[in-house]
């Protein structure tokens, strides 16, 4: 690690694959095997599990617990207390009757956050989703299944509500264009969702 990383006093940091100019705050555990890109926050009393990979300029609020197969890729947010899973039908591997399960990596499901997406504090996500890129996880939602990519989505089961743009900003779809009040970003409706068109 170079002169440029923070780390906290508190904080216990395993792993050597920091980014530089990245910031870990007090009380939080990186495990070895952690990959963090350059320019990341990692807040306060967060534990990232061996196996997790945070894309740079990405940014986890306080409270925050990432397991093994989780993979956040560039310029994510993570509100505080997000409950991310990696088992879709967990065990202790201590209990006899399930040490067989867990002999080998077959239960585990990754779970992966693309370029830019958010998701919200008290979020919960069932294990090997995609949040696609730029999409938005309202906080508390539950997410059961993938979310595309520019979607907002909230609720138990989490649904589609409305569109973001690259920047966070609502967009207002008028004969299935939009342009971004906030960038000026153009989309128009696509078979699956909303595209980038300018």
């Amino acid at each position: 690690m170079t002169n440029d990383v923070f780390i906290h006093p508190t904080a216990i940091v395993e792993s050597n694959c920091i980014g530089k100019g990245t910031r870990i705050r007090a009380f939080t555990h990186v495990m070895k095997e952690v990959e963090i890109g350059e320019i990341c926050n990692i807040g306060e009393h967060c534990f990232l599990e061996s196996g997790v990979v945070v894309g740079a300029h990405s940014t986890i609020k306080n409270g925050n617990m990432l397991w093994e197969g989780i993979i956040l890729e560039e310029g994510v947010f993570l509100g505080p207390q997000v409950c991310f899973t990696n088992d879709m039908y967990p065990r202790s591997p201590r209990l006899p009757q399930a040490g067989k399960r867990y002999r080998n990596r077959a239960w585990l499901l990754s779970t992966r956050v693309e370029q830019g997406a958010s998701i919200g504090a008290g979020a919960v996500l069932l294990p090997g989703l995609t949040i696609s890129a730029f999409a938005m996880v309202g906080a508390g939602a539950v997410v059961t299944s993938d979310v595309p990519a520019h979607a907002l989505v909230t609720g138990n089961p989490a649904r589609v509500k409305k569109w973001v743009c690259r920047c966070g900003n609502p967009l207002l779809f008028k004969q299935s264009s939009a342009v971004c009040k906030e960038c000026g970003e153009t989309f128009a409706e696509a078979e699956n969702g909303v595209e980038r068109t300018g």
